[in-house]
């Protein structure tokens, strides 16, 4: 790749003619940050240029006075006769894919993405590029989503059933936009909601930012423990087998991962009910998108790289696994800002 618009080093996705790093995942002097979750968006880089809906959420977890430049989706923005625009991903609020042009020469670096709208992060925008970066964190065919009205259905079925049962619901899913989604699509709520402290300092985070949220009262050492009995409660992952949880007896655990689609994930994590919910693309969301970009050549960066690009090769479009540092967020599904109050 002697000669490519975009470049994969140790350090990043990089753009030699523009001097600017995308994702990098260690320091360097300009970085562009496709989303805010941790395997994006490292502390460190000496400026960082984002879309304005991660601003909240990059100031908190890299530093309130960090160099921070944002944009609008589709606002161009030239480096050294570079030509750059974020475009929607569709992944988590503020979530946006690269679009890079110079010479008449487009490459896309996506990120993470999904295809399905989740009524509250802007929804994917296909981009049409000569080069497209993709994930591919489900890029196997088990892996195939529900529609999001059927996984929300099925969520309050539970929490009834737990309601009649006088149990408190525990439910799971990592804080930066697997909670948002919940809380925006179970509205309006069946009885009360608590958060744990690290879901309750991320929502009201994009709160205070204008973001359209409910309050969800925060869960302390003085919350009288009568009122957990029928509630739903929000919390990550990192609360399973904690002294915290014992505080909700009895209680029923679910949890909300595209993890979920796999038989004995949810035994692996001992929960009681699993939810097939994704924030990134299934298998056959990564061929759509990756259809109507018509790209000529595409690079695959984290997930099943080595499968998915070989299925890529066998059905005719040119493509390359490449090794980087992404997609920790839902292996470790409970970010670097775990509160426990």
């Amino acid at each position: 790749m002697k000669n490519s618009l975009l470049k994969f080093t140790p350090t990043s996705i990089y753009c030699p003619t523009a001097e600017i790093h995308i994702d990098p995942w260690k320091p360097v002097d300009r970085a562009i940050i496709t989303h805010a979750h941790s395997d994006h968006a490292k502390f460190g880089c000496k400026h960082y240029l984002a879309h304005k809906d991660s601003e909240s959420i990059l100031r908190l977890r890299l530093g309130e006075d960090i160099s921070l430049q944002t944009v609008e989706y589709g606002q161009e923005f030239n480096i050294n006769n570079v030509k750059f625009s974020l475009h929607p991903a569709g992944h988590i609020l503020g979530s946006a894919q690269v679009r890079v042009e110079h010479k008449n020469e487009v490459w896309v670096a996506s990120g993470d993405y999904k295809l399905q709208d989740d009524g509250f992060s802007a929804p994917f925008e296909p981009v049409k590029c000569d080069v497209f970066i993709t994930e591919s964190t489900f890029g196997l065919p088990i892996y195939k989503w529900p529609e999001q009205r059927i996984v929300m259905d099925d969520i309050r079925e539970w929490w009834l059933q737990n309601r009649l049962n006088d149990k408190s619901s525990i439910l799971m899913g990592y804080s930066l936009g697997k909670m948002q989604r919940l809380i925006q699509n179970l509205q309006p709520f069946d009885g009360p909601v608590y958060a744990h402290g690290a879901t309750f300092n991320m929502n009201e985070r994009l709160r205070a930012a204008g973001h359209d949220l409910p309050f969800i009262p925060l869960i302390t050492r003085d919350t009288d423990r009568k009122l957990f009995k029928g509630a739903l409660i929000l919390a990550p992952g990192s609360v399973l087998n904690t002294s915290w949880i014992k505080k909700f007896e009895p209680y029923s655990t679910g949890y909300c991962s595209g993890w979920m689609a796999v038989r004995g994930a949810k035994n692996r994590k001992s929960i009681d009910r699993g939810f097939v919910l994704s924030d990134h693309a299934d298998w056959s969301d990564l061929e759509t998108a990756i259809a109507e970009t018509n790209a000529q050549k595409v690079y695959v960066t984290h997930g099943y790289t080595a499968t998915y690009s070989r299925w890529l090769n066998e059905k005719g479009i040119e493509a390359a696994e490449v090794k980087t540092m992404y997609g920790q967020e839902e292996e470790n599904a409970e970010e670097e800002i775990i509160i426990t109050t």
